[in-house]
C-alpha cells in the first residue's frame, strides 16, 4: 500500500488488532482499495441466502475437516471458524454481546478443535463448533427466523426453506402440507474466482470492495475474543494445556 499497489489480504486480516488497525488506517490514508479475503462471502449459496434474510434469532453452524498440518500456527478458531463468524456477522447485522467458548488442542500446538455461543445484542444466538480433527469434511450453516428455517451447505452449494404458514408448493414433499419446502436458485461459482473477479471490479472501478478491511477486523476482534474465552475457560477447570498458550 506504501508503494501505492491495491491489496487482497487473506483472512485473518492480522494477528492483532492493532495491526488490523495500522493497515486499516494505511488504506485510508494512500487511498488503497483493500479487500479482506473471506471466501464464503462469495460462495453461491451465501450470496443467494442474502435476499431470505429477515430476522435471524438462532444460528447452528458445523464447519469440520480431517487433519493436514497446514495453519498449525493459529488456532481453529482462526483458521477455519472465522469464516462463519463472519458470515453470521453479516448476516444478523447486530454486535456481539456475550461470548462463552470451550476448545481443546488434540493433535497440535494449538486448539484443535472449538465450540463457541455468542449471544448477540439482538437477542440471536449462534452456536459454532469447529474442528481440524474430524473423520468427515462438513460445512453447513443452519437459522432460523420468524415462520423459516434455512440450511446452507456451502460445500454443495445449496441452499433449502422452509416456510411456515402456507400450502406446500405443488409437487414438492413436505412432512406438513403448511409447510413449504424451497430450494432457491443457485449459480454455482468457484468462490476464489468470484472474489477475485469482485476484487478486480473493485480496483478498476476504484468502489468498496464486498469486504472492505473494516468487516476483516471485526470478524478477527471476535475470533481473538473467542480465542480469549477458549483460554479463560482452561484456566477456570484447570486444564494446563490450554492455560499455557499464548
Amino acid at each position: 500500500m506504501n508503494a501505492n499497489v491495491d491489496v487482497l489480504i487473506e483472512k485473518p486480516l492480522a494477528a492483532a488488532l492493532a495491526e488490523a488497525d495500522e493497515l486499516v488506517d494505511l488504506a485510508a490514508k494512500r487511498k488503497r482499495i483493500a479487500q479482506t479475503g473471506h471466501l464464503e462471502r462469495f460462495n453461491p449459496a451465501v450470496r443467494a441466502t442474502l435476499p431470505l434474510l429477515t430476522q435471524p434469532m438462532f444460528f447452528e453452524v458445523h464447519r469440520l475437516s480431517v487433519f493436514t498440518p497446514r495453519s498449525l500456527d493459529v488456532d481453529v478458531v482462526l483458521d477455519l471458524m472465522i469464516h462463519d463468524l463472519d458470515i453470521v456477522l453479516t448476516f444478523a447485522r447486530s454486535p456481539v454481546k456475550e461470548v462463552r467458548a470451550v476448545g481443546l488442542p488434540i493433535l497440535s500446538g494449538k486448539v484443535d478443535i472449538a465450540n463457541v455461543r455468542l449471544e448477540l445484542e439482538s437477542g440471536c444466538i449462534a452456536n459454532f463448533t469447529a474442528s481440524r480433527v474430524s473423520t468427515e469434511r462438513v460445512r453447513k450453516l443452519r437459522f432460523f427466523q420468524p415462520r423459516q428455517y434455512i440450511s446452507l451447505d456451502y460445500g454443495r452449494q445449496e441452499v433449502l426453506v422452509f416456510t411456515v404458514g402456507r400450502e406446500g408448493a405443488a409437487g414438492t414433499p413436505t412432512v406438513n402440507p403448511q409447510i413449504d419446502v424451497a430450494k432457491p436458485p443457485v449459480a454455482a461459482e468457484e468462490p476464489l474466482r468470484a472474489e477475485l473477479r469482485s476484487f478486480l471490479q473493485a480496483v478498476r472501478q476504484r468502489s468498496t470492495p464486498v469486504v472492505p478491511l473494516e468487516e476483516g477486523r471485526t470478524a478477527l476482534d471476535l475470533a481473538l475474543r473467542i480465542v480469549a474465552a477458549i483460554r479463560d475457560h482452561g484456566k477456570r477447570i484447570d486444564l494446563p494445556s490450554i492455560a499455557k498458550m499464548r
